[in-house]
C-alpha cells in the first residue's frame, strides 16, 4: 500500500516512492518548463515531492532549461531540449520513456501558446501553429506518457478559463482549450477505475511571459485580475493532490461561468465583443 505524507501546500501526497523489486525511477514530466507557469510547476514539485528520483523538464530553449536545472541545487533534473510540434521530438520522448521505462507519478503538460485579435487579421500559419502546440502536442504527450502511469499518479494538464466560453478576439486560443478541456474529462472518466486522476487547471490571466512572447496586449479588464503563477501553481497541486478534475484560481473565471448561466450566450458574447475587441 503507497503510505502518505502531507504536501506542503496542505494536501495529501499519494505520490511517496514505493517499494519496488525492480528499482523502477519514478519521475515527474513537465512541459513548457522554460518559463512561466511549466517553470514553476518545476520548482515547486521539486519542493514538494522530495520522494521522486528526477524531473524531467521539457521545452525548446536548452538555456532556460539548463538555468532551471541551477535553480534546483540538489535534484536530479533531466533536460530535454524538444520542440513538441515535430513528429521527431515526440518520437524521441516516446523512445526515452521505453529506454528508461520509469514510473511518471506528475505529468504537467504546460506548453503553451497563443495570439490575440479578430481571426481576419491573424496569420494562418500562427493559428495552426497555436493548435499545434495547445492541442495536438499535448495530446500527444499525455498518450505517449500513459503507459507509465500508475495508480495514484497524477496528470495536470495547464488549460485556461477561457475554455468556458468562445471568446472574440481570442478565438482560436479558446477554442483550443475548449478542446483540451473536454479531452481531460474524457480521458478522467477513462482513467477512473486506475484511480489515476486529471485535472484541468483553468486561471484567468496570469502574469508570465505568456503574453508578450504572443505580442498579445493585456486587456485593462484582464489586468485587474491578473494572478501570480506562484498561486496558480500552488493551487493545482492541492487540487490534483484532493483529485480534482478542475482548478479555477481566483475569483474571474467563476463570474463569466455564472454570466453564462445567467445570461443568453448571444448576449453574453456581444459583451465580451465591446470588452476585448
Amino acid at each position: 500500500m503507497t503510505k502518505t505524507t502531507k504536501h506542503t501546500s496542505g494536501g495529501i501526497c499519494a505520490c511517496k516512492k514505493e517499494k519496488s523489486i525492480k528499482n523502477i525511477p519514478y519521475v515527474a514530466v513537465i512541459t513548457g518548463a522554460s518559463s512561466g507557469i511549466g517553470r514553476e510547476f518545476a520548482r515547486q514539485i521539486a519542493a514538494a515531492y522530495p520522494s521522486l528520483d528526477e524531473i524531467w523538464v521539457l521545452a525548446r530553449r536548452l538555456p532556460a532549461l539548463r538555468e532551471l536545472e541551477a535553480e534546483l541545487p540538489g535534484k536530479k533534473v533531466r533536460s530535454l531540449s524538444l520542440d513538441l510540434t515535430e513528429a521527431s521530438a515526440l518520437e524521441a520522448l516516446e523512445g526515452l520513456l521505453k529506454k528508461e521505462r520509469p514510473c511518471i507519478r506528475i505529468l504537467v503538460n504546460s506548453a503553451g501558446c497563443g495570439k490575440s485579435g479578430p481571426v481576419e487579421s491573424q496569420n494562418w500559419r500562427d493559428a495552426a501553429r497555436m493548435l499545434d502546440v495547445n492541442c495536438r502536442a499535448l495530446t500527444a504527450v499525455t498518450m505517449i506518457c500513459l503507459p507509465y502511469l500508475r495508480r495514484g499518479s497524477r496528470i495536470i494538464q495547464a488549460v485556461s478559463g477561457s475554455a468556458f466560453l468562445p471568446q472574440p478576439g481570442f478565438a482560436v486560443y479558446a477554442a483550443g482549450k475548449s478542446y483540451v478541456l473536454s479531452f481531460d474529462q474524457a480521458l478522467a472518466a477513462e482513467l477512473r477505475d486506475k484511480k489515476i486522476t486529471v485535472t484541468s487547471v483553468c486561471p484567468g490571466p496570469v502574469d508570465t511571459e505568456f503574453f508578450t512572447a504572443g505580442g498579445i496586449t493585456l486587456n485593462p479588464w484582464k489586468k485587474i485580475f491578473l494572478a501570480k503563477p506562484e498561486r496558480v501553481v500552488k493551487k493545482a497541486l492541492f487540487d490534483a493532490e484532493a483529485q480534482k478534475e478542475l482548478s479555477i484560481y481566483g475569483c474571474s473565471i467563476p463570474i463569466v461561468r455564472l454570466a453564462e448561466k445567467l445570461l443568453p450566450r448571444k448576449l453574453l458574447l456581444g459583451i465580451m465583443r465591446r470588452i476585448f475587441l
